[in-house]
């Protein structure tokens, strides 16, 4: 078995191994990487040599951790680094390559709808129904999402949302609060196995599953970055907002909103926290409308959009697709059970 791994910032490791009597055997590292003295590539070898073929990522780096010794110098890589080509060759962990993602740009449906329909997706992956997913939301209604453990009178003004036809529904993720009207957000769902992400931390995983679209930007004029933990912002301030859910198995559920031209003043009505949080930012009484996507690119949403898809087509293998009907069934179950209640949505109160 072989695999390869480029450090994200270092170098390319790869390994050859085989697997006998369910353990790895003739472990061969090789690379463009640094190391020093040059019998430490034997200890290195000789760490990962004779693990068991079902070891964890935290196994084969700690093994590997402790074979090195104060004399020897790595350069370009790291323990992790050879767990993760280990985990590649063993077909535990895998690359973007190995995946064909269904792309979705759905239909307009109300907030509850929308978050129950990222919880059915994520378990379809997750049961092996269906592959990785792009989804694109489309809005049907004004909304606020907030996060799975924020407070609901704490994020929201209960009477503004009622005076601005705002629905309040809480999501499955953590993260703080979303603010979105129809037309004026672009929101989607990036949903992958666990083996994509295998041995990453939660920062490293949400700076590789939003690298795809910080690179989509450039292509249409904007510089921007990957801000820890969960933002994506250009020089002239935030962009956007990512958060995680990772289900029992470890499917991972990766969504986003980018602001495209957002009603702020709106936004700080109906938001309790968005008034303290720009507050030094000026929007309130400097500017009536948040919006980074139009006025860095000139573009309209539907550009953006497709824009988006066709660097992500570019990209990866993907294939179209559509939301079946058993999971907007599932979808609708959820509402009614859980997204569409008071009690999940004031659980937190």
């Amino acid at each position: 078995m072989r695999a390869e791994y480029k450090v994200p910032g270092g170098k390319l490791v790869a390994i050859d191994l085989d697997v006998v009597e369910d353990k790895l055997a003739n472990v061969a590292i090789s690379g463009d990487f640094f190391l020093e003295p040059d019998h430490a590539l034997d200890i290195l070898n000789k760490a990962i040599d004779g693990l068991p073929a079902e070891s964890s990522f935290a196994q084969i780096s700690s093994a590997v951790d402790e074979a090195i010794t104060d004399d020897m110098t790595l350069l370009g890589f790291d323990s992790r680094a050879l767990a993760t080509v280990t985990r590649r060759a063993l077909g535990k962990a895998t690359t973007w390559d190995d995946h064909t993602f269904d792309i979705i740009h759905d239909q307009p449906a109300h907030p509850p709808m929308q978050v129950a329909l990222d919880q059915a997706q994520t378990e379809f992956v997750e049961s092996g129904a269906r592959g990785p997913v792009l989804r694109i939301w489309e809005w049907a209604s004004n909304a606020v999402i907030i996060g799975s453990f924020q407070s609901y009178r704490n994020e929201v003004d209960e009477e503004a949302a009622n005076k601005h036809d705002v629905t309040v529904v809480r999501r499955i993720s953590g993260g703080g609060a979303m603010f979105v009207e129809p037309g004026n957000t672009i929101t989607y769902s990036l949903i992958v196995p666990q083996s994509l992400v295998d041995g990453m931390t939660f920062e490293e995983s949400y700076k590789f599953l939003d690298q795809w679209v910080i690179d989509a930007l450039a292509e249409i004029g904007i510089k921007a970055v990957y801000k820890p933990l969960n933002d994506i912002a250009s020089e002239h301030g935030k962009i956007a907002g990512a958060a995680q859910k990772r289900l029992a198995g470890g499917t991972v559920l990766h969504h986003v909103t980018m602001s495209y031209d957002i009603d702020a003043n709106k936004m700080l009505d109906v938001l309790r926290i968005g008034r303290e949080k720009l507050s030094d930012k000026g929007i309130k009484s400097a500017k009536k409308r948040v919006d980074p996507l139009r006025s860095q690119t000139g573009m309209t949403r539907e550009a953006i959009i497709k824009a988006f898809l066709e660097h992500f087509r570019s990209r990866y293998k993907t294939t179209e697709s559509h939301v079946s009907e058993h999971e907007r069934a599932r979808a609708a179950e959820l509402v009614n059970e859980k997204f569409g209640t008071e009690e999940w949505l004031k659980r937190v109160p």
